[in-house]
């Protein structure tokens, strides 16, 4: 579908439209897909929303509990050498 492309869509009387099948399933919104309404002034823009909330570093450092001491820069890329080939075995 090409942004010339233009579809008429009727709203309910609970506020409700319905996208079509074709939009959905290109932009892969499912049910349940949160999505921001933007008055542009000149029409309305739907995108999807976030996942999480914006937030700092200082709102996330140390959130999450690490046993033991910081790895090396070696032992990090160990670490993602053995998890990608396990991936990969696995395929």
């Amino acid at each position: 579908m090409t942004a010339v492309h233009k579809l008429t869509v009727r709203l309910s009387t609970k506020g409700q439209l319905i996208l079509p099948k074709a939009i959905r399933q290109r932009l892969r919104w499912n049910a349940g897909t949160r999505l921001i309404v933007e008055d542009t002034g000149d029409g309305v823009v739907l995108k999807p929303a976030p996942i999480f909330d914006p937030a700092s570093p200082d709102e996330v450092f140390g959130s999450l509990k690490v046993s033991g001491g910081p790895k090396t820069l070696e032992e990090m890329d160990a670490g993602v050498l053995a998890e990608a080939r396990r991936r990969h075995a696995r395929d």
